[in-house]
């Protein structure tokens, strides 16, 4: 990864954190366990399912630019 990409994934990252942050309740994270129970939560309801959507279509993508492949 380029410092650019590096740099441009800490903005989005910082954020998406945000938003995560925004619409998180204030009274389940007040522990580590809470932070951790609603950090993952979100992670698997938002970004996971985005970043598998984008990979997959980018392998449909591949296979149908490079059939033999």
């Amino acid at each position: 990864m380029t410092p650019e990409q590096e740099q441009a994934l800490k903005e989005h990252l910082q954020a998406i954190a945000k938003i995560l942050y925004d619409e998180s309740d204030p009274a389940t994270m007040q522990t580590l366990e809470g932070i951790e129970m609603t950090l993952r939560q979100q992670l698997q309801t938002h970004v996971s399912p985005e970043i598998g959507n984008f990979l997959s279509k980018r392998l449909q993508e591949h296979k149908w630019a490079n059939p033999g492949a």
